[in-house]
């Protein structure tokens, strides 16, 4: 499977949300990296997450949801869930807007505070995801009714050696969506120890082989993606354009 990257902006109201998609015809479908960050992806635990399902046969769209400015300015930002959820709703109506993508069935992988504005915009476009993956992070500040009322498959990934493991556990207790929970031993919170990344990905892999949708035939989802995206260029406004791929 040959792989292709490309640096990608997403437009969300008045900024740019700066990412890498790494895609090929004949992936298993798509799983979008959520950083809350806007720091480059050199050297990231979330770069190499994405490195681990690329060699699983997915393509990935690493996306920070801050901006560098934002990050700089407000230590706090990354705390805005909500701003963070909508925001990722953005990049899922911008998926649905790019040919070379269409068919692929979407799955989110978070950590950190993203793991909050996964679930929350899990609950909030349930249409276009089949599954999430969190490492850890902090799910608890989804809210609670996001948590009640989720309703796409959700795995949670946590270190034995977290000490935020019993917090993060109080809110899985809430969802009432399929959701299961995996614990890596002699694993801290910051997934710092030798292979506890590739442990993850093995794990989040596996949830997105599982609950993905399989794709059609690559020549009939290029066919289906080239028709929508002729299809909707007269009407669709910029924000949600085709990005070129």
């Amino acid at each position: 499977m040959k792989l292709r990257t490309t640096d990608i902006s997403i437009p969300f109201e008045h900024i740019w949300l700066s990412g890498e998609l790494v895609h090929a015809p004949d992936v298993a479908g798509l799983a979008v990296v959520l950083r809350p960050a806007g720091s480059p992806f050199a050297q990231s635990r979330d770069l190499r997450v994405a490195r681990e399902l690329q060699r699983a046969g997915f393509a990935t769209l690493l996306i920070n949801l801050l901006t560098a400015y934002e990050e700089t300015r407000d230590p706090d930002a990354r705390f805005n869930v909500p701003q963070m959820a909508n925001r990722v709703v953005a990049v899922l109506e911008w998926i649905d807007h790019q040919p070379p993508l269409a068919g692929l069935g979407v799955g989110l992988v978070a950590s950190d505070t993203a793991s909050g504005a996964a679930i929350r915009a899990g609950w909030k476009a349930a249409d276009r995801l089949a599954a999430i993956v969190c490492r850890a992070g902090r799910p608890d500040l989804a809210g609670l009714t996001p948590l009640n009322t989720l309703t796409v498959p959700l795995r949670m990934v946590v270190g034995s050696d977290d000490p935020q493991a019993d917090m993060i556990r109080q809110a899985v207790e809430h969802l009432r969506c399929a959701h299961d929970w995996h614990v890596i031993a002699g694993v801290s919170d910051g997934f710092r120890e030798p292979e506890a990344i590739e442990r993850f990905g093995e794990l989040a892999a596996d949830w997105l082989r599982e609950k993905l949708p399989a794709p059609g035939p690559v020549e009939q989802r290029i066919h289906d993606g080239t028709a929508a995206g002729t299809a909707s260029c007269g009407t669709a406004d910029q924000s949600a354009s085709s990005h070129p791929l």
